[in-house]
């Protein structure tokens, strides 16, 4: 029961120190709560109205460059909506079946999100090998014009996106997905010219397997990351050994062992370790060393934490200890 008592002590701890956090560390997410919202929606907005001038233009003129950087775009619209979404589950508050809220949302919607981006490419690269070979004549100043339009849209929803990209998954894939798109509208408008100076009616094809492979190696890594944290990973940049070393440096801990760290969320994540004191620790130092303890931590990027006490002389009940 003694373990029980230092559990739930800890917690009440751990919430006590929320006021604390918001100074220094843990506003990563917070901070620009407001500005990633409207960065989310005006993204939305600005890229479904241009999907909809490429669909209509691309049927108009049978290009196939437009209609997959259409489906590109839209999927990146989808993109923009499921993590607008995970967002705003972020915010939902704890509850007692889901303890940590719905904060894991945004882990599954970064891996839903490459799921489906690999899935349209099948479709744009199985077109593309078709068109190859049987090119036909495009008007390459329409698409040129077009793919112009893009490259305004995507650039300024990128921009929108930039100053918070550094600190979630969702943002950064959110900035990547319109950055690739703004590269992908460059090559497109290229891709008209040479097509009104050349009469090369390929290159859209080529184009479009170009577009394929931007989003591929861009999506591929996404995915990575979303099925590890998935999997209670330990998140990207923070390591084990450092934390351990972080902990013995502070006067009175002996060892710091079954470190389990996992996210929370794409920019939350949580700590439980066994923390092996000095003999003849009174209460106190206990409390300063968890507090020095959690605040290194806390730079690590690390906001819920769970601490066991243990004293040198006292046997560890698990046996990898």
């Amino acid at each position: 029961m003694a373990h029980e008592h230092n559990h739930s002590n800890e917690h009440n701890h751990e919430h006590h120190d929320h006021g604390h956090e918001h100074h220094h560390g843990h506003h990563h997410h917070t901070v620009h709560a407001e500005d990633v919202n409207s960065a989310f929606i005006i993204g939305i907005i600005l890229n479904f109205a241009f999907v909809l001038i490429e669909v209509v233009v691309g049927i108009a003129i049978h290009s196939l460059s437009l209609l997959s950087d259409a489906g590109h775009n839209l999927a990146d619209v989808g993109a923009l909506g499921l993590s607008l979404l995970a967002f705003r589950m972020m915010k939902i508050k704890s509850n007692e079946r889901y303890t940590y809220g719905y904060r894991k949302t945004s882990v599954f919607v970064a891996l839903i999100n490459s799921v489906i981006l690999l899935v349209s490419i099948g479709a744009i690269v199985f077109e593309a090998f078709h068109r190859l070979f049987n090119p036909e004549p495009l008007p390459g100043a329409t698409i040129s014009i077009v793919a112009g339009i893009g490259i305004v849209v995507n650039g300024v929803s990128a921009l929108l996106f930039m100053r918070n990209k550094d600190k979630d998954l969702n943002i950064k894939s959110a900035y990547l997905h319109l950055l690739s798109d703004a590269i992908v509208s460059m090559g497109l408008v290229v891709g008209g010219i040479v097509m009104v100076y050349t009469g090369w009616y390929s290159i859209d094809s080529v184009l479009s397997l170009v577009i394929a492979a931007i989003i591929v190696a861009n999506t591929w890594k996404l995915l990575r990351d979303s099925l590890r944290l998935s999997l209670d990973a330990v998140p990207t940049g923070i390591n084990i050994e450092k934390i351990r070393t972080a902990a013995l440096k502070i006067k009175g801990v002996k060892d710091l062992h079954h470190i389990h760290v996992w996210a929370i969320s794409t920019t939350e994540n949580a700590l439980t370790a066994h923390l092996v004191l000095t003999d003849g620790t009174t209460i106190a130092q206990e409390q300063q060393i968890k507090h020095s303890l959690k605040h290194e931590l806390e730079h690590n990027n690390i906001h819920h934490i769970t601490l066991e006490s243990e004293y040198g002389n006292e046997a560890c009940e698990e046996e990898k200890c």
